[in-house]
């Protein structure tokens, strides 16, 4: 290990890089090869300039928080193509399953029965029992048709 005393610090800087980009391999974000990329060009600067630690570690800061800052504009820019986009969102993947109303539908507000927790529903008025469609969701609350209605423009809105 005595080898490792005599490292230049710009060494220090790119062995912390790679060690980072390697970490990203096996964790499951993308974050750490942001600043990965700010530990290899600190690192690359120090090789060319000699700097106390305090600056290394402001440059680092500064680098660290305009590769994270890049890499967000970056993913803004080139979203990751989803298969399932309603992946995180409950209520949209409850779209075009037929539920029982659990609480009949007055006035246009009522709940409805889905696997097995109860929801809240809008949609024409319905008595308790009957079937009804999920044809959208507002948040929690999902707008429901009768199964034998075919959905209305309005109603979808």
């Amino acid at each position: 290990m005595s080898f490792l005393n005599g490292l230049a610090p710009h060494w220090w800087w790119l062995i912390a890089a790679g060690l980072l980009a390697i970490l990203e391999i096996f964790s499951p974000g993308i974050f750490l090869i942001w600043i990965a990329i700010a530990v290899a060009i600190t690192g690359i600067v120090l090789s060319l300039v000699d700097l106390a630690f305090p600056l290394q570690a402001m440059l680092f800061a500064v680098l660290a928080f305009a590769s994270v800052f890049a890499g967000r504009v970056y993913y803004a820019r080139n979203p990751v193509p989803n298969e399932d986009p309603n992946l995180n969102e409950r209520a949209a993947r409850l779209i075009g399953q037929t539920v029982t109303v659990e609480e009949s539908i007055q006035h246009g507000k009522g709940r409805v029965r889905v696997g097995d927790g109860v929801w809240n529903a809008r949609g024409p008025d319905l008595p308790a029992g009957s079937r009804a469609l999920i044809v959208s969701a507002d948040g929690t609350c999902l707008r429901v048709l009768p199964v034998d209605q075919p959905p209305a423009n309005d109603l979808l809105a």
